[in-house]
């Protein structure tokens, strides 16, 4: 489907800047549609000359006057005539008749869009008639706001130059809107906007009031106070910002109104998000004990190595003291999963950087001083769910160790190359090694696999039963072994 992003980066008539402009429009004209009332329609030239819909913003403050979506039609029969005109002009421009769409009556009004002088567009304002019946207070201001929004299209003001957007629950105007003079004087605030500001404390009658007074009145004096806040209160910049106080959070968005002698006024919408940070400050706890559990196991699994560490020193068989220092390797190998889980907020693995180590260190473990093992990787594993990472570390680090434990006896130098496709959850890893490989048809699984056997059972205990997947053992084509699993890892949740 051809969409908004295809049109402006397709028109060779725009510069980079150009089409910067058109999408901090699109991002931000929600506000003006919702203050409107109305429907919003984004209309730009194509290379051939004609007139295409690129964007479409319906209110979520009243019902839409087009049920259909318009973006990737041509404009035709009069209105390309009406936006021909409009393209030409710097202000504001409309038909001298209304139009009817079904049983409604529309007023188009139509904005240039320009950007240092240069028109890129034009963005059609629909009215319907309908809701101008009988307006009490709350929609003539909301109107009245958005008429001053939208005369700042063709003055080059709209959309800001400058706008400083923090918040990721940013207020809409359907939660409150407070409109403010040049002086920051509350003229009007809404019935959502007056809930919020009583939440906080507030018992002052708004208007008359300067907002810069009524939101410091709420602050303690050892309260943090955001930077961007007295800009947001006094309406000077495009700029969001909180307030917190009586153990309640209004996220707060400041809207300037420009015109031709400058700055005019405001809007500020406010939003209340004291549950949703609530609920934010949950999540952050519930991860960060997570993530302390999984420190803790770790730390707990790194115990638990040095306890068989030292018992492998002091024991006096050397069968004893390899099959501990192999249960201390296995328990290394899942402390290491767990270090990576302690690191992150989430039950997910980066299992690449993961991996890297535990195979160095069982390398590291399982050669001789003389040795010179290299590893080489081709692919990635990607992220998976922890339940996943463990048992294939598990896996690949038995696969490894069994290659150079029993691959490369007598050698000093060898390879072990790692190969990964994935697609989705369903995985695909070659291990190889140039090692000494089979020496008979009957040693295929056998001779390569750890000398307990309990490596191969390991492995293959994992792969079927965790991964419903299989093992296959083979030579390579050029000496060695030649390790293929196949397995799929769980969804992520």
């Amino acid at each position: 489907m051809v969409d908004f992003s295809h049109f402006v980066a397709n028109n060779p008539d725009f510069t980079d800047p150009d089409r910067e402009w058109l999408h901090h429009l699109v991002a931000d004209w929600q506000v003006i549609a919702d203050l409107s009332f109305a429907d919003l329609l984004l209309v730009l030239p194509t290379p051939s000359g004609e007139y295409i819909v690129a964007g479409q913003c319906r209110p979520s403050t009243v019902m839409s006057v087009r049920l259909d979506d318009m973006v990737g039609k041509l404009i035709e029969g009069e209105d390309v005539r009406a936006i021909s005109k409009a393209m030409g002009e710097q202000k504001i421009s409309r038909l001298d008749h209304y139009r009817a769409v079904g049983n409604t009556t529309v007023c188009d009004v139509y904005a240039p869009v320009r950007r240092e002088g240069k028109v890129l567009g034009v963005v059609v304002r629909e009215t319907n008639m309908a809701t101008r019946m009988l307006n009490g207070r709350y929609e003539s201001e909301s109107i009245a706001a958005g008429k001053k929004l939208f005369e700042m299209i063709p003055a080059g003001t709209f959309p800001y130059h400058d706008a400083i957007l923090n918040q990721r629950h940013n207020a809409r105007v359907s939660d409150g809107f407070i409109v403010l003079s040049e002086d920051g004087v509350v003229e009007y605030a809404s019935p959502n906007a007056i809930s919020c500001f009583r939440r906080l404390g507030s018992v002052e009658v708004m208007e008359g009031q300067y907002l810069s007074e009524i939101g410091t009145s709420l602050i303690h004096e050892r309260d943090m106070l955001p930077e961007t806040l007295p800009l947001v209160l006094s309406g000077k910049a495009a700029v969001d910002s909180e307030i917190n106080a009586n153990r309640s959070t209004v996220s707060m968005r400041s809207l300037p109104f420009f015109d031709g002698h400058g700055r005019s006024g405001a809007v500020v919408l406010c939003r209340d998000v004291t549950e949703v940070r609530r609920r934010e400050k949950e999540l952050e706890t519930k991860d960060a004990a997570i993530a302390e559990i999984h420190h803790r196991v770790k730390n707990n699994l790194q115990a638990v190595s040095a306890l068989l560490r030292l018992q492998a020193r002091r024991t006096k068989s050397p069968e004893v003291k390899s099959e501990l220092e192999e249960a201390m390797r296995r328990v290394e190998t899942i402390a290491v999963v767990h270090e990576g889980l302690s690191q992150t907020a989430d039950e997910i693995v980066d299992f690449d950087k993961v991996i890297a180590d535990l195979l160095r260190m069982s390398v590291d473990l399982a050669t001789s001083k003389e040795q010179h093992i290299h590893i080489s990787y081709l692919g990635k594993f990607g992220m998976m769910p922890a339940q996943d990472a463990t048992p294939l570390s598990l896996v690949l680090t038995e696969l490894v160790t069994n290659a150079v434990e029993h691959g490369f006896q007598g050698r000093t130098e060898g390879n072990v190359w790692i190969s990964v496709g994935r697609g989705g959850n369903n995985l695909n890893v070659v291990v190889e090694d140039d090692g000494i490989g089979y020496t008979s048809e009957s040693d295929r699984g056998m001779a390569r696999s750890s000398g307990s056997g309990l490596g191969t059972q390991i492995i293959n205990t994992f792969v079927t039963n965790d991964f419903g997947g299989s093992v296959r053992w083979e030579p390579r084509r050029d000496g060695g072994t030649r390790v293929v699993l196949d397995i799929k890892l769980r969804a992520a949740k």
